[in-house]
C-alpha cells in the first residue's frame, strides 16, 4: 500500500495552481497526481538532485526566480520586485498550467508571490494577510506583508489569454 503525502504547507491557490514548501521523495506520488507542467522554484538554494530527477522523469519544467535580480536579498526570504513580477508573469500565463509554486518552507517567498497575486485579484488586505499568516504560522515577516501592501499591481502586464479566475 502506498501513501499519498502532500508537501509541507501544501495548498490549492486556484484551479490547477498550487503551492507548497520543498518537495521530498515521500511527496513525489502526490505531485504525480497533479499532472504538473511547470514548477516555479522561489528558493535561492539549489533543489535536491532527487527532485530534479523527478521533474525530468515527469517532463515538468522548472522555472527559478532567484538570481534574475542582482539586488535581491533572497537569502533573507525577502524577494525583489523584479522576482515577484517575473513569477506573476509565469502564473498569469496559461501555457504553464497545471502549475506549482514553491519555496523552502512554503511560507515567506511563496506567501509573498501569492499575496501579490491576491492583490492583483482585488482581495482586500485583511484576507490577503490572513492567508499569508495561515501558512507562515508564528514566523510572520512584517517586511513581506509590507511588500504585499505596497506592491503596485499596475506594474503587472496581464496577458490577453490570462486564467479565467483573474
Amino acid at each position: 500500500m502506498s501513501f499519498i503525502v502532500p508537501p509541507c504547507n501544501y495548498g490549492m491557490v486556484e484551479y490547477d495552481l498550487s503551492r507548497s514548501g520543498i518537495v521530498h521523495q515521500l511527496n513525489f506520488p502526490f505531485l504525480e497526481r497533479l499532472q504538473l507542467k511547470t514548477v516555479i522554484y522561489l528558493s535561492p538554494t539549489d533543489p535536491s538532485q532527487a527532485f530534479l530527477n523527478f521533474l525530468e522523469e515527469q517532463g515538468i519544467e522548472l522555472i527559478r526566480t532567484c538570481g534574475i535580480d542582482s539586488s535581491s536579498n533572497a537569502t533573507s526570504g525577502v524577494m525583489s520586485e523584479a522576482e515577484v513580477l517575473f513569477a506573476l508573469q509565469v502564473i498569469l500565463s496559461p501555457e504553464y498550467y497545471p502549475l506549482h509554486v514553491m519555496c523552502k518552507l512554503g511560507r515567506h517567498m511563496t506567501g509573498t508571490v501569492i499575496g501579490c497575486l491576491r492583490k492583483l485579484q482585488r482581495w482586500n488586505l485583511t484576507a490577503i494577510f490572513e492567508e499569508y499568516r495561515r501558512y507562515a504560522g508564528s514566523k510572520v515577516r512584517i517586511l513581506n506583508e509590507q511588500f504585499i501592501e505596497l506592491f503596485d499591481t499596475d506594474l503587472v502586464q496581464i496577458p490577453d489569454n490570462h486564467p479565467s479566475w483573474l
